[in-house]
């Protein structure tokens, strides 16, 4: 079997799961490493068991290298995915795809010029009982949809000194949590119930309006260990906590909460889908159950399990019921249909899993948001 050859470019947090997830796919080969100099890239290189190692630009010009992963911190996005679609790679590129409209407009036209696979990595779409929601919802098993709930909760930025270069615009964005993890919620929220967004009514909270910032470095998601002397005061002007009143194309309504301040919440995202005949719930902390609200009868718990679920769902799925499948997992179960296109050389017409163009929906939802937020009012999408 000739396998893919894939680049990866960033290391931090993400950079690594996606190589752990690419490394469980017989037809790919994670061949090299980029980093912003040489030397960290041959550092971390050696860490991560990968014999070659490169700077970005040396990366591009790798003619056996063909598709590449963008795992960089938000502002690099653009211009690195616009590189390398126009080197002739596919693109694998986290979420957001760019740090506005103008810039993922730009890249969604240019990917679908070249006609390269493009992906943006809303992996959390590839829990199975996310996608057993969504075949249900099109067998009409849910009815007419009457309400959404949602939340995402994390509380890796709890304390004031808690800090990473998500805190600061010129790397992130102007939005935080809602770009952060919001983006995630909201692309499930459309992928599963089918519905769009019409109009959005934010209110953010800023709970440390100042951060102590590290004079040292801190890995993501660590524990902070530093002196009071270690740190220096920034004042921080995105978002910790945000609660969105949602409007829909089918005049249904909904409501998400999103907040990197909750204490506990190391990673909870929820649920809840009411329509006229059923209401689904599910949460990734139980990611493998999923509850089935009934009204004439007794509720249901759906166990993940290939044996059980609809048999469109089944791909997704490695594992027999009782042998539980995570987040880990989400990222091979979407790297699995984005290489099967790989291999085919081109963009599938329908593509199964999110794409550029999807990326650009979720800018355009948080930007909105955003934009409902200054306002303090309601905003069309």
């Amino acid at each position: 079997m000739k396998k893919i050859k894939v680049g990866v470019v960033g290391t931090g947090f993400i950079g690594p799961a996606h190589i752990e997830a690419l490394r469980r796919l017989p037809n790919v080969e994670v061949a090299a490493l980029c980093e912003v100099t040489a030397e960290l890239a041959r550092e971390k290189a050696d860490l991560l068991g990968i014999e070659r190692s490169y700077t970005f630009d040396e990366l591009l010009k790798q003619d056996d290298i063909v598709s590449i992963h963008i795992c960089t911190p938000n502002f690099l996005h653009y211009s690195q995915s616009k590189a390398a679609l126009l080197a002739g790679k596919h693109v694998i590129c986290e979420k957001p795809l760019a740090k506005d409209l103008v810039e993922a407009e730009e890249l969604v036209q240019i990917a679908a010029e070249s006609g390269l696979v493009n992906a943006v990595h809303f992996n959390l779409r590839y829990y199975p009982l996310a996608r057993q929601m969504k075949s249900m919802r099109e067998n009409g098993e849910l009815g007419e949809i009457y309400s959404f709930i949602g939340s995402y909760l994390q509380d890796w930025l709890f304390y004031e000194t808690d800090y990473n270069w998500r805190l600061e615009p010129d790397k992130s964005g102007d939005s935080r949590a809602i770009a952060d993890i919001g983006s995630h919620l909201m692309d499930i929220l459309e992928y599963i119930t089918g519905l769009k967004t019409t109009a959005v009514l934010a209110d953010f909270n800023t709970v440390h309006p100042t951060r102590k910032k590290p004079l040292k470095p801190v890995e993501t998601y660590s524990g902070k260990m530093l002196k009071p002397e270690d740190y220096a005061d920034v004042p921080i002007t995105t978002e910790d906590h945000a609660n969105v009143l949602l409007r829909f194309d089918n005049g249904s309504k909904g409501v998400i909460t999103v907040s990197q301040v909750s204490a506990g919440r190391k990673n909870r995202m929820s649920l809840e889908i009411s329509g006229s005949k059923k209401t689904f719930s599910w949460c990734s902390e139980a990611p493998n159950e999923m509850w089935i609200g009934n009204r004439d009868s007794s509720n249901e718990v759906l166990m993940r399990d290939p044996s059980l679920v609809n048999r469109d769902v089944t791909s997704v799925i490695s594992f027999p019921g009782g042998h539980n499948e995570g987040f880990p997992d989400t990222s091979k179960q979407m790297f699995k249909e984005v290489y099967a296109a790989i291999a085919e050389g081109r963009q599938p017409e329908t593509p199964t899993f999110p794409t550029f163009a999807d990326g650009y929906r979720e800018l355009l939802i948080c930007e909105r948001i955003l934009e409902s937020n200054k306002k303090q009012g309601w905003v069309e999408v």
